[in-house]
């Protein structure tokens, strides 16, 4: 069968004709789907067909059944969880990482694959202040470049004992003592968890989630042996970073290796007026984040940042006859990350940053913030809203009184469709969170995020 263009121009023309009226839906559409997934089965399960059909009458179907159970998540109205929206550049350049189809796993065999991710973890490093030199590896989501990172400092804290984890494995075995704030994110257990690590000592936080570096001292002195201490750039409700330099000097006292999940606050580096953040992050000895969130890029495009090369690579690399690998180059992509065969996660974050520059970045971070301190200002004008954390980032946690009257607002905002809203539980209370993520959030949506809480609060009271 002939696989020339023609071969592929109806379909490619109908799915761009899909994504542009997607799109173009975005600024008027209710933010939550129409349909819930049970209503959706019928038109995607069934007996698998005996006989196929056209492709472009594939993409027809696909896109006019899915339509009615679409979450309007790149809206700049969605603020239910740290998901941003996704760049034209990022958008348009994720197409063209489809239509190459490369395996970007060996410099040898993709080499302009191996190139541009490697001119963008290059300007990740210079654009977020981190050590030149560090490895950065492309994986799938914030969970696994948390994963990744500390995998290398698993293999480094074993190396340095004296104990060879590729030969003997874990059993037997020093055990590494894992250290977290009473607030990191859920992600980062389970990180330990894949490493075979088990539960971390959890260390005391203050009232915005901030690691209490006292604590953190006392919990390293009171044991020995290998440890390894996760810090937090971005707390998940309150938007606060850890104090890294009194933090690192606590955990370089003991030993510990240092990992920083940055999952949607390493950004902040980016802009000027919001490095006090993250100052002193830069001596740790990994970071992970992810590029779909703060810098708006589609999913698929976690970043894991080590600064030990030889502890990354031994971690995570193989040998083998088979794969030829490129005598001159740095090494190959698969050596940072934890699969062999993947797509080119890094050309969409390369696009953005491309498209972007470092003041356009700056600019985009700076943008998210000033959105979420509007609305926080605005709702705390609304009689009967409490703001409960101090807003210096990008996200903002809520009350309405009681906790029953919370989840009774947040439900009817949800409901309401103007905007998307998640509820959570933060110190003991049920609050209604609010992620800004979007690059498109400005004024419209901010005053249309404001209004339709109001209007959602004044509901419940029967206003």
């Amino acid at each position: 069968m002939p696989h020339g263009e023609e071969e592929y121009a109806p379909a490619l023309a109908a799915a761009a004709r899909h994504a542009s009226a997607w799109l173009r839906s975005l600024p008027d559409r209710p933010v939550g789907p129409r349909l819930p997934a049970h209503d959706l089965t019928g038109a995607f399960g069934g007996p698998l067909p005996t006989s196929g059909m056209r492709a472009e009458d594939v993409v027809d179907l696909l896109a006019q059944a899915a339509e009615p159970g679409l979450m309007a998540m790149p809206s700049g109205r969605f603020f239910g969880w740290v998901i941003g929206g996704t760049l034209p550049a990022a958008l348009a350049s994720d197409w063209l990482v489809s239509a190459w189809d490369q395996n970007a796993g060996l410099r040898y065999a993709t080499p302009a694959m191996a190139a541009i991710e490697e001119g963008a973890g290059s300007w990740l490093l210079e654009l977020l202040g981190l050590p030149a030199g560090s490895d950065v590896g492309f994986v799938t989501g914030a969970t696994m470049a948390n994963f990744t990172g500390m995998a290398a400092g698993r293999w480094r804290l074993l190396a340095d004992a004296g104990w060879d984890l590729d030969r003997d494995g874990l059993s037997g075995a020093p055990r590494i003592r894992c250290f977290v704030g009473r607030e990191r994110h859920d992600t980062v257990d389970l990180a330990f968890r894949y490493l075979g690590l088990g539960r971390p000592v959890v260390v005391d936080a203050d009232d915005q989630g901030r690691l209490v570096p006292a604590a953190l001292d006392a919990a390293l002195a009171g044991g020995a042996g290998p440890a390894l201490v996760c810090l937090q750039a971005g707390n998940l409700h309150s938007g606060a970073f850890d104090p890294f330099p009194e933090a690192l000097r606590i955990a370089r006292k003991h030993g510990a290796w240092v990992h920083i999940d940055g999952a949607f606050g390493l950004w902040a580096a980016a802009a000027p007026e919001l490095r006090d953040l993250t100052a002193g992050y830069e001596d740790a000895d990994s970071w992970g984040t992810d590029a779909h969130k703060t810098l708006n890029v589609p999913y698929d495009s976690g970043i894991a940042i080590v600064r030990d090369s030889t502890a990354l690579r031994s971690a995570m690399g193989l040998h083998t006859s088979y794969l030829i690998q490129d005598a001159e180059g740095p090494g190959d992509p698969f050596e940072k990350v934890p699969e062999l065969s993947r797509r080119a996660r890094g050309v969409p974050v390369w696009a953005a940053l491309k498209s972007l520059g470092r003041d356009g970045v700056a600019t985009q971070v700076r943008g998210l913030v000033a959105a979420a301190s509007e609305i926080a200002a605005g709702l705390a004008a609304l009689d009967g809203v409490e703001v409960l954390n101090d807003v210096g980032y990008t996200q903002v946690s809520v009350a309405f009184g009681d906790d029953a009257t919370t989840r009774a607002v947040t439900a009817r905002i949800i409901a309401d469709g103007r905007v998307w809203m998640s509820g959570s539980r933060w110190r003991d209370r049920d609050i209604l969170r609010i992620s800004v993520s979007n690059w498109q959030t400005a004024g419209d949506e901010v005053r249309t995020a404001v209004a339709a809480v109001g209007s959602a609060l004044a509901a419940v009271r029967g206003i």
